[in-house]
């Protein structure tokens, strides 16, 4: 019987696998975080263990907080594993670094018990509050930048005699309780891909609290720290194969361990009153000011994943490195960068933007990731409204060409039909599914249908710079599939191979 993964087992790792040698039962809780994904675990949680494996911040470990149904799993299997997991990394030669990380000490279940999640982040010894919560888990319109107070679990949560279910929820609650014990607040580091992302946490925050407590929200105004970060790991959902992966590597079979490319960046806002460990000696970028490194990211890896995610599926791949061989949409994205993101970007300091973009290129492309085109494809109502329209709203304004990045968005709505080029069903994962199917139904006999709502894309359906593409592009994939309309869009592709490192 194969042995489990968890702290009676790490001697027997063998010599190639990093393990946590620092005595975790020294570890405290510093840090609360909230969507405990693969993502946190191959990131945040990467930069605790080396320095704790270093000898320091011992004082920050990280409790993990759940509060959707789906995160009782991963409670219940990190729990069993002593909060133990494998990250594997892949880098593009196949080579494969395996460590097994233990900053994580505890995670909390909220719905089976919100007042201890409440007495947790209003303890002392919490100093950050961090979170990857996905776009969507932000709940403002994308049009007026305003709180939704649509949304059912944020009105019910606005009712203090109500036990918290949203993360809005939990961290008013935890404050209020600080401020009147006379608590210093925690710093709230949100990790999530926004524009912004601790600018827009904080007007969340006190939008939501002064529905209820003004007094509180103004508190929350003027003395909790949200720094923002941009963070930067292509990290795949975990499959039986990572499992399979993992047990071969270590020997102990792990039930949720995690995959990601060798590539790391992390660059946040020094701006945490509280206290924080050390990043900087963790390879994280601690600066006064990220806006530039989040547009970098944002506008170049985050749409161009968009860009390859719809043109990939309808040309038939279903893995991210299997898109980048085609050199039709590597050579679209390449245009799309170089020639409509770009100008739209500030000077980023420390990057070569020419060098930057070519290893996207490579980091896409990499085999051993096996990131899948759904995951990419995920969401897109909530991604491409805050990563590619902006790109397209700057260059227009600036009088320039968009007509990649519109092919982009025609992309999308072909794929948001439905059905691909051989007649199979389309498997969506988007919030807006129902309304973004029937809108790209509508459009083959009402012209611009798909882009008519100003909520995803403001006034560019106003705008022919927009449009005129856009139709183009749309009318060739009815009429000539995804592949056609690609070559009619690039001609012959370069040779980016050579230059991507």
């Amino acid at each position: 019987m194969v042995a489990r993964l968890n702290a009676s087992t790490l001697a027997r790792l063998p010599e190639t696998v990093t393990w946590p040698h620092y005595e975790r039962s020294q570890v405290t809780p510093g840090i609360v975080h909230f969507g405990v994904g693969g993502f946190h675990r191959a990131h945040q949680a990467l930069v605790l263990d080396r320095l704790m494996s270093a000898g320091e911040a011992l004082d920050w470990g990280i409790v993990g907080v759940g509060l959707l149904p789906g995160d009782k799993k991963m409670r219940d299997v990190l729990r069993d594993q002593d909060f133990l997991y494998t990250l594997m990394e892949f880098d593009p030669s196949g080579g494969t670094q395996t460590r097994v990380i233990g900053s994580h000490i505890d995670y909390l279940y909220g719905p089976e018990d919100p007042e201890a999640v409440i007495a947790l982040l209003a303890s002392p010894e919490i100093r950050i509050v961090s979170m990857t919560i996905t776009e969507g888990g932000y709940n403002y319109d994308q049009v007026t930048g305003e709180f939704m107070w649509t949304t059912p679990a944020v009105l019910a949560d606005a009712e203090p005699s109500n036990d918290p279910t949203t993360v809005f929820g939990y961290l008013a609650r935890a404050l209020k309780r600080r401020f009147d014990h006379g608590i210093e607040p925690f710093t709230v580091m949100s990790c999530d891909n926004i524009q912004a992302n601790g600018e827009l946490a904080k007007k969340m925050v006190v939008e939501f609290t002064t529905r209820f407590d003004a007094a509180l929200a103004a508190q929350i105004d003027q003395s909790v720290a949200f720094p923002s970060s941009m963070v930067d790991r292509i990290t795949p959902v975990t499959t039986d194969e990572h499992r399979q992966l993992a047990l071969e590597l270590t020997g102990l079979e792990d039930q949720w361990p995690v995959g990601a490319e060798s590539f790391f960046q992390w660059v946040v806002e020094d701006h945490f009153p509280a206290g924080r460990p050390a990043f900087e000696k963790a390879d994280v970028q601690v600066v006064d000011d990220v806006v530039a490194y989040e547009l970098m990211k944002l506008r170049l890896l985050n749409a161009s994943h968009q860009a390859l995610a719809y043109f990939g599926h309808l040309s038939g791949y279903r893995f991210v490195h299997e898109v980048m061989a085609d050199p039709l949409i590597a050579e679209l994205l390449v245009r799309y960068m170089k020639d409509e993101a770009e100008p739209t970007l500030q000077p980023v300091p420390g990057i070569d933007l020419d060098d930057y973009q070519a290893t996207l290129i490579a980091r896409f492309g990499n085999p051993h990731v096996k990131d899948t085109v759904a995951r990419l494809a995920t969401d897109a109502s909530n991604r491409i409204p805050k990563w590619l329209v902006p790109v397209m709203v700057d260059r227009i304004s600036a009088g320039g060409n968009v007509t990649m990045a519109a092919a982009v968005v025609a992309s999308w709505s072909r794929y948001s039909e439905g059905v691909d080029e051989n007649g199979e069903n389309i498997l969506i994962n988007d919030e807006a599914q129902e309304e973004r199917l029937h809108a790209a139904v509508a459009e083959h006999d009402s012209p611009l249908a798909f882009v008519a709502n100003r909520a995803f894309f403001g006034g560019l359906a106003d705008q022919s710079a927009f449009t005129e593409p856009y139709r183009k592009t749309l009318e060739m994939l009815w009429s000539v599939g995804a592949q056609h309309t690609l070559l009619a869009l690039v001609g012959t592709p370069h040779n980016h191979e050579a230059t991507a490192r």
